[in-house]
C-alpha cells in the first residue's frame, strides 16, 4: 500500500471531537444518563478524549465503557483461524441509558452491526447513538452515524487508517491506495 493523502492531521481530529462532544450534549439535552461506549480498538481512546472534552464544558464525568466485538463479527472464520479476544470493561448499568457507541471509522456497518448484537447481550438501553471520526460511506447494511468527525469519501481500493498517540505513537488520518495485483 502507499500513502494516498492525509485527510487529517492532530489539530483537525482535537477540533472534530471537540465539535462531536458538543454535538451530543446538544443532542441528548445535556449529558443525563448518557455513557460513552468505545469499539475496540481506536473507538476506546476515541470515547475517552470525548469524555474527557465533555468534562470540560459540562464539568461532569461521563462513564466510559470498552467493547469486544469479536464473536459477534461475521466474518470472524475469514479474519484469523484464532483471533485474539480482548475483554469488553463495561462498568455499568447500560439499562435505560443513552449509549454513544464510538468508533474511528465507519465502511459497511458491519462493525457497528456486531456491536449493536453486544450491547443488546448486556442489557436495554433507552437509546443507542453512533459517533464515529470517519465515514468513508460503501454501506451495506442500513447503518448510519449520528455523530460524524468528517466524511471522506473514498473508492473500494482505498484504505483509512486512523492513528492515535494512544495506540499508534501519533494522531493522523490517511488515505492509502491498495496495490494491484497483476
Amino acid at each position: 500500500m502507499r500513502i494516498k493523502a492525509q485527510v487529517m492531521d492532530g489539530e483537525s481530529i482535537r477540533r472534530a471531537l471537540y465539535r462531536l462532544s458538543h454535538e451530543i450534549t446538544e443532542r441528548n439535552k445535556g449529558i443525563e444518563n448518557v455513557v460513552l461506549i468505545g469499539i475496540r480498538t481506536r473507538g476506546v481512546p476515541l470515547a475517552q478524549r470525548l469524555a474527557a472534552l465533555i468534562k470540560e464544558h459540562e464539568g461532569v464525568e461521563i462513564p466510559v465503557g470498552t467493547l469486544d466485538i469479536t464473536f459477534y463479527r461475521d466474518d470472524l472464520s475469514l479474519i484469523s483461524p484464532q483471533p485474539v479476544v480482548q475483554r469488553s470493561d463495561i462498568p455499568f448499568d447500560i439499562n435505560g441509558k443513552k449509549v454513544v457507541l464510538v468508533d474511528d471509522v465507519l465502511y459497511t456497518g458491519r462493525t457497528v452491526r456486531a456491536a449493536l448484537d453486544a450491547l443488546i447481550d448486556l442489557g436495554r438501553p433507552s437509546l443507542i447513538q453512533l459517533a464515529v471520526l470517519i465515514d468513508r460511506g460503501h454501506r451495506e447494511l442500513p447503518i448510519r452515524a449520528d455523530f460524524i468527525g468528517k466524511n471522506v469519501p473514498t473508492s473500494r481500493k482505498e484504505v483509512i487508517h486512523v492513528k492515535l498517540g494512544e495506540t499508534d505513537g501519533e494522531d493522523r488520518v490517511i488515505i492509502e491506495e491498495l496495490e494491484e495485483r497483476i
